[in-house]
């Protein structure tokens, strides 16, 4: 009997910056002297640490640079060895810092997409950015968290409106702050629950700013009428700077349904565990894509 192949997971990104002029995009190519290649950062996922959190370290530790993290572009998926590597990838927009040196990478150039398509070494490589120019760089980025765990409503003794987080969920929460920064999280909503608020809190600490209470988003409200909360996402989709919502497990499904569906844009599978969370990609006030990120702790 053959031994089971080792799945190696691994995150990195289509590092962009607008051009002087503001008209185009420039895309960050490397080079791998180990391998004599040209390529797009990325690395290998560490003990404990989510997919979000590897590509914002990979990017900035081979590039030198700090990012932004946009839609989800691509996983590429290749043999190595006794195992097989899965790749995630992200549009990552520069955001500060500029290249050094570094163990793994002794040059990096700055390209037009379609010199950096002609540059790269390998085919994989090009897919992924050409899924990156099959939209607009620059997006507008709207995230919706669900609450992290709270235990059971059945073994609460009291208003379930106040059911606090546990210990898990509180963990969660502190994750949180990191993933939301990742995607340049300023702003936060919550819906008008205790678990909702406390799973926000650390990120508007974080932030130094306050939660936006939102009473149309609870589960009472949009199981009552949920058009209330879908025009409200509508207009905090429509406000500068990248929003983040905390709701419900009863609401979430159904509000980014008819809210992205509206839109022509289809929702990858997902379970919509708690603190888990949507990645709402815009453009001229139409959703063009969504991704799913599972909770920060997995």
């Amino acid at each position: 009997m053959s031994a089971q192949k080792r799945t190696v997971f691994a995150a990195g990104g289509v590092l962009w910056r607008p051009t002087h002029g503001g008209k185009g995009v420039e895309i960050a190519l490397i080079h791998r002297p180990r391998y004599d290649d040209w390529t797009l950062p990325k690395g290998k996922r560490e003990s404990g640490e989510n997919l979000v959190a590897t590509a914002v370290r990979e990017i900035a530790e081979e590039t030198g640079c700090s990012t932004r993290l946009g839609r989800r572009l691509s996983t590429v998926a290749y043999d190595i060895g006794a195992g097989r590597k899965v790749v995630h990838y992200w549009s990552a927009r520069w955001c500060a810092g500029e290249f050094r040196v570094n163990d793994e990478v002794d040059e990096l150039r700055w390209m037009s997409p379609a010199d950096a398509a002609g540059g790269l070494s390998y085919k994989a490589d090009r897919k992924v950015l050409a899924e990156f120019t099959r939209l607009p760089a620059d997006l507008h980025t709207v995230l919706v968290v669900r609450h992290a765990k709270a235990g059971r409503a059945s073994r609460y003794r009291g208003d379930d409106r106040l059911r606090p987080l546990e210990r898990v969920g509180r963990l969660q929460a502190e994750k949180i702050v990191d993933q939301a920064r990742a995607f340049g999280a300023r702003h936060v909503h919550s819906a008008d629950r205790t678990r909702c608020l406390q799973t926000v809190e650390p990120l508007a600490l974080a932030l130094d700013t306050g939660i936006t209470v939102e009473r149309t988003l609870s589960e009472e409200a949009y199981r009552s009428d949920p058009a209330p909360a879908l025009a409200r996402i509508r207009e905090i989709a429509a406000l500068d700077g990248t929003h983040i919502v905390c709701s419900q497990g009863k609401v979430i499904p159904g509000l980014m349904q008819s809210w992205v569906g509206a839109d022509g844009v289809s929702l990858p599978r997902a379970r919509n565990r708690k603190a888990s969370m949507w990645v709402v990609s815009m453009l001229d006030g139409a959703v063009v894509a969504a991704d799913h990120v599972d909770s920060p702790l997995r």
